[in-house]
């Protein structure tokens, strides 16, 4: 079983993430969910935003790196919408991590992202943060760069579509993102 290091989204660490972190736990895994802004929790995007400025990207980056210390160097790196940029500023420095999951928007695919790993993106369609053309600009670069990124985009979903408790919620999206992600881990 995989060893996963799951980020939470700019609203903070809330139940859907220590939901989804007990739901790959069930399953036999062993994973982190790391408090990225030390307890504090936003109900709307623009108050998520505001807690990331009071804490600065750079200090939520380095609480995530050290999250890591200790993890095996294979941990898969997984992300909820602002996750996934922490995912994309730590994987270059976890090169052998056994996969990605990007949850709820496009990460930038690092230069040295090594040949014949495996990636996910789950994205509703439309997001705007992932759109069509950073979708694309990501397969690309996986496509370039020999890593397997299967992408899995779900229409009429809201952006935080795996979130039971905000409005976006799509309990169907939802289910099936969570099947395809544990197929991911189990075939890891």
């Amino acid at each position: 079983m995989a060893t996963i290091a799951l980020f939470h989204s700019v609203l903070g660490l809330r139940p859907v993430e220590l939901g989804a972190a007990e739901r790959l736990r069930r399953a036999g895994h062993e994973v982190v969910a790391p408090d990225l802004y030390a307890g504090a929790v936003a109900a709307t995007l623009d108050g998520g935003f505001g807690l990331l400025d009071r804490v600065g990207w750079d200090a939520v980056v380095e609480r995530a790196r050290r999250a890591l210390v200790g993890l095996p160097d294979e941990t898969v790196l997984a992300g909820l919408s602002m996750g996934t940029g922490v995912v994309g500023d730590l994987w270059p420095e976890r090169p052998a991590t056994a996969g990605v999951l990007l949850l709820h928007a496009a990460a930038e695919l690092p230069a040295a992202a090594r040949p014949g790993l495996r990636a996910q993106l789950h994205a509703a369609d439309p997001d705007a943060f992932a759109p069509p053309e950073r979708v694309t600009a990501l397969r690309h670069a996986a496509h370039a760069a020999g890593v397997a990124l299967e992408v899995f985009r779900y229409p009429g979903a809201g952006h935080f579509y795996t979130d039971p408790d905000l409005p976006d919620h799509d309990p169907e999206a939802a289910e099936l993102t969570w099947r395809r992600v544990l197929d991911f881990l189990a075939s890891l």
